[in-house]
């Protein structure tokens, strides 16, 4: 008897976050599969260790920022025509591109131009509910369904006029034990001197941005009287420069390298100061109070500024519907406004509480309704449409 003919899924990231959503993908389609698979498509490490062969390195197209793309314009166009190319020629059951869409966008139009049965599946929304919302109603040119991993996002396609659009679930919901405190850590939280985490984030501009400021935050904290041991989880491409402008700061930072021990920090930590991201969730699932900072460089701040269509950039507070987590942007992220956020988060008081209570309604807001976990959820849609594509 003939063996079936394995179902090829072509998987596109670009850059470190979606290639650990692909990996997660892939891990949940060979789960849930009937039959084999064939992965393929670009991918890092991760993905790479679910056995997909990336067509080139990920960080050939991991770039972030107007400048920093326009300096690698020409790289990126040969990525993104070679990708093509590869899927083109491929003729997969179904595409899979996983966010960064200044990237997988490019490559999925050009690939329905060429192959318009093709289902075409967006694992991460681009932010169309906060900036360019003309881009839902383009997107169903080319996208059959989009994998939402923030639960008021399908109602914001309904709403432009976007692709057919499903609430999967973030994926720190799959890891909530390891985000969540236990006795021994509240203890920490609720005694001795308070655990500050803080954050200045994961690339390498935001860093040599934010740092400076949060050092000179730190040192008002401390002249208001508030003590204060640092804990600062570094990235570890980063240390070298992290260590260098740590150096100066009037309270030295214990840096803390790899996963288990950042989520381990934000367990015992009392507050945090940190850059906008998906960091900001992790804190607000850890129910860890905090301050949200941003920076742009002046050029990009025009354009931004232009755009932004929410009146908030952190993610918990978008969820939650209110501006329950202080957020401080370009002008207004000084050393003083930033310390007068973040001192009353320190000591008990209504400043704290009011936004410790905020962030137990997160579970709710975030949960999916069978209680499935993200990745099997998006697997399944996954699946059914390679099932159409075949």
């Amino acid at each position: 008897m003939t063996a079936p003919a394995p179902r090829r899924i072509w998987l596109v990231a670009g850059e470190e976050s979606g290639d650990q959503l692909g990996a997660k993908l892939i891990r949940s389609l060979r789960a849930a599969s009937p039959g084999p698979l064939a992965v393929a498509g670009v991918g890092g490490d991760a993905m790479a260790a679910e056995g997909l062969t990336s067509l080139f390195p990920l960080e050939d197209v991991a770039v972030i920022g107007y400048l920093a793309v326009a300096a690698r314009i020409r790289l990126l166009m040969r990525r993104i025509r070679q990708t093509v190319a590869a899927c083109v020629a491929a003729r997969p059951d179904v595409l899979v591109i996983i966010d960064s869409p200044g990237f997988t966008h490019a490559v999925a139009s050009r690939v329905r131009k060429r192959l318009p049965d093709l289902p075409v599946v967006d694992y991460v929304s681009p932010s169309v509910w906060a900036w360019r919302p003309w881009r839902a109603k383009t997107m169903r040119g080319y996208i059959d369904h989009v994998l939402a991993l923030l639960p008021f996002e399908p109602e914001a396609h309904r709403r432009l006029g976007g692709p057919a659009c499903t609430y999967v679930g973030h994926p720190l919901i799959e890891r909530l034990a390891e985000l969540r405190p236990g006795p021994d850590d509240l203890r920490a939280r609720e005694g001795g001197t308070p655990v500050l985490a803080v954050l200045p984030g994961s690339r390498r501009s935001e860093i040599e941005r934010l740092m400076p400021v949060f050092g000179a935050a730190l040192a008002q904290v401390r002249a208001r009287g508030h003590a204060v041991a640092v804990e600062l989880p570094a990235v570890a491409r980063h240390r070298a420069l992290i260590e260098r402008l740590a150096a100066s700061w009037p309270v030295r930072p214990r840096l803390v390298d790899g996963e288990a021990e950042k989520h381990a920090t934000f367990r015992r930590a009392r507050a945090a100061l940190a850059a906008s991201g998906t960091v900001t969730l992790e804190l607000a699932l850890a129910g860890v109070p905090m301050v949200v900072a941003y920076r742009v460089p002046k050029i990009e701040e025009v354009i931004v500024r232009r755009l932004i269509q929410v009146p908030t950039i952190v993610l918990p507070n978008l969820i939650l519907g209110e501006n329950a987590i202080p957020e401080l942007i370009q002008a207004e992220c000084s050393p003083e406004r930033l310390a007068d956020a973040l001192a009353p988060l320190l000591p008990d008081g209504p400043a704290r509480a009011a936004q410790a209570a905020a962030l137990t309604r997160l579970d709710a807001a975030m949960r999916l309704p069978d209680g499935d976990d993200p990745s099997r959820s998006a697997a399944r849609i996954v699946l059914a449409a390679a099932g159409r594509g075949g």
